[in-house]
């Protein structure tokens, strides 16, 4: 039996999140609406959001050795920043557009549970920013994302 790759292993490696996350940052920062957001981001914050994808879709695990991260840490980067969805759809398009650039994998499959994770995170993201504390335990673990897992709101925590 054929084993099925992580969608990190078929997105390439640890230069295609590098790569794709960087060229990306780059638009960003010369982003009308989201430069302002990222202006002030520390010199690893590319790296850590490289880290932090390609670990939950399979990669090593960077982010929370490397990088003393977790799921916990990342949610509180967006505590307060009062994100809007106009923001949120402008990070998403210059996400997706920076990976068309670059040659990542656009089979429909692996873009499929890519833009997924994008919507997923960035919606996450925007809900947080509204916040004044971190509603997660700093023991959450990671999330995993693969070729098409299915949950919902409504299913208890763990399921």
């Amino acid at each position: 039996m054929k084993t099925i790759p992580t969608l990190y292993e078929w997105a390439g490696d640890m230069q295609t999140f590098e790569t794709l996350f960087s060229k990306f940052y780059d638009k960003v920062l010369m982003d009308d609406l989201l430069g302002p957001v990222f202006e002030h981001m520390s010199p690893a914050h590319v790296s850590h959001v490289a880290h932090f994808v390609a670990e939950v879709f399979g990669g090593e695990k960077l982010y929370t050795t490397q990088d003393n991260g977790s799921h916990a840490r990342m949610i509180g980067q967006h505590i307060g920043k009062m994100l809007t969805e106009e923001k949120r759809q402008r990070w998403v398009q210059l996400l997706l557009k920076t990976a068309d650039e670059i040659g990542l994998k656009s089979d429909p499959e692996f873009r499929s549970a890519f833009v997924g994770y994008i919507e997923w995170g960035s919606r996450l993201a925007v809900i947080n920013s509204q916040l004044t504390e971190n509603p997660m335990n700093t023991d959450e673990p990671m999330p995993k994302w693969g070729w098409g897992e299915t949950g919902g709101p409504w299913a208890p925590k763990g399921e």
